[in-house]
């Protein structure tokens, strides 16, 4: 693959993106009381220009606002892991919200107490607690894993995805240690002060970062997913495990991406025991949802000290955390559509899109990979897969990203503008997966002939 072959087909890729949607592009530049042009300033990561205007969106397929459909593989990175807007939870919200009404109203629903159950069916965790996103999960059990360890710091994983948790925004540097990941804005502190980092696969580098005794727990990915899938090797989240409970430290499953990989994520998947877990995103399927699971003594413990305020101003909720219209979505989400079944339907169209995507590289002879994760599969710009976080960004290529996603997203295929992640839904096809099939090898044909 030449450099030059690849600048020309991605201006050509570009030119034609802004020729497809000049809707989008007026509204873009519309934009001007939007910080950033966008609602959000992370939607400007898009292959070319400008994003493109939601105008629809159902089931596995999405329709822009210059009239063109998609078949989604993005699925908001995983927060519409269940489809956009699933009848049977579009009923639900419609129920709660127009007919019942109190969304909002800081009393409790019957509803919790099953979505619960349901949890700790799937994940093992038996008590739970919800929040409106998987971040504020993160934060809240950050803090009871302190208050109960009455340790301070946080170890992560290098280019582990947590959402906006200040704790978790440090990775390991060219010496070895934690330092700031670059473009962390506005940090409140120096992150070393507050966490420890070690290499995803490297026990040797977390048991090194374990034994300062000052870790209250390890909050980790299973896989990691945001900076590429990096899968573990044989016996190192067993090792993980091993070593907190060696050094008294607590480990939090960060299951929001890893869900992924079947009905309870990587926990039951591979028979995980963590002290606490976290998840959101696809769990409401499309309505804002999160949730903290603990283990039954470790919420024991907490729930018997009478000197934590778990009640009002201790940092562990929020006034719509838990509203009635989130539990109802996710009553209905875990109920009815990502079920036992749904999952398995998922992960077998998932192989057949690794397989299409490794018939791919193989034909072109390209030195890259393929991952997987049950319904979530990732192609990547190097062979072998990475191992590490830290590998894993090296083996970035934007250039190379923006042409795969332009090219798709002009012929009617959406990927996870972040990288090169395809999700399946309850509704995706064994058509859909073809069709993205068929155009990857178009464009590796266009790129290395």
């Amino acid at each position: 693959m030449h450099r030059t072959r690849l600048h020309q087909l991605l201006a050509r890729e570009s030119a034609e993106a802004e020729r497809r949607n000049p809707r989008s592009k007026e509204a873009y530049g519309r934009a001007d009381h939007l910080f950033g042009r966008v609602p959000m300033t992370w939607m400007n990561k898009t292959a070319g220009a400008f994003p493109r205007y939601l105008a629809t969106a159902r089931g596995a397929r999405v329709t822009d606002i210059d009239g063109h459909e998609y078949v989604d593989f993005c699925l908001g990175d995983t927060g519409a892991m269940a489809g956009h807007s699933p009848a049977v939870v579009a009923e639900a919200v419609h129920r709660r919200f127009a007919e019942l009404g109190g969304a909002t109203a800081m009393l409790p629903t019957e509803d919790a107490e099953w979505v619960g159950a349901e949890l700790t069916r799937r994940f093992g965790l038996a008590r739970w607690s919800f929040s409106l996103t998987a971040t504020d999960a993160n934060r809240w059990a950050i803090r009871l894993a302190r208050a109960v360890t009455g340790r301070s710091k946080i170890l992560v994983n290098s280019y582990s995805y947590h959402g906006s948790v200040d704790e978790s925004l440090i990775v390991v540097g060219p010496d070895g240690h934690g330092t700031a990941r670059p473009g962390n804005v506005g940090a409140p502190c120096d992150v070393t002060l507050t966490s420890r980092v070690a290499e995803f696969n490297d026990l040797a580098q977390l048991e090194r970062e374990l034994a300062h005794g000052d870790v209250a727990a390890v909050l980790m990915e299973p896989a990691l997913t945001n900076i590429g899938i990096v899968l573990p090797e044989p016996g190192y989240l067993a090792g993980v495990r091993e070593l907190t409970r060696q050094y008294g430290t607590l480990l939090i499953n960060d299951e929001t991406h890893t869900f992924s990989a079947g009905p309870g994520g990587c926990t039951a998947a591979w028979d995980l025991e963590p002290d606490l877990l976290t998840i959101g995103k696809a769990i409401g399927g499309g309505i804002p949802a999160g949730a903290y699971g603990l283990a039954a003594d470790l919420a024991e413990r907490l729930l018997a000290r009478d000197d934590l305020d778990l009640v009002d101003m201790g940092g562990v909720g929020g006034t719509l955390a838990g509203n009635a219209l989130s539990v109802a979505a996710m009553r209905a989400t875990l109920e009815h559509v990502l079920t036992d079944e749904a999952f398995a339907h998922m992960a077998k169209l998932s192989e057949r899109f690794e397989a299409g995507v490794r018939a791919g590289i193989a034909a072109h002879a390209l030195p890259w990979s393929v991952s997987r994760l049950g319904a979530r599969t990732e192609y990547r710009f190097a062979d072998p897969a990475p191992r590490t976080g830290t590998e894993s960004e090296a083996a970035g290529d934007t250039e190379l990203e923006d042409f795969l996603h332009l090219y798709l997203a002009n012929r009617g295929i959406l990927l996870t503008p972040f990288h090169n992640m395809a999700l399946m839904c309850p509704d995706t096809t064994e058509a859909d997966v073809d069709t993205h099939t068929a155009l990857f090898a178009a464009a590796l044909a266009e790129l290395t002939g």
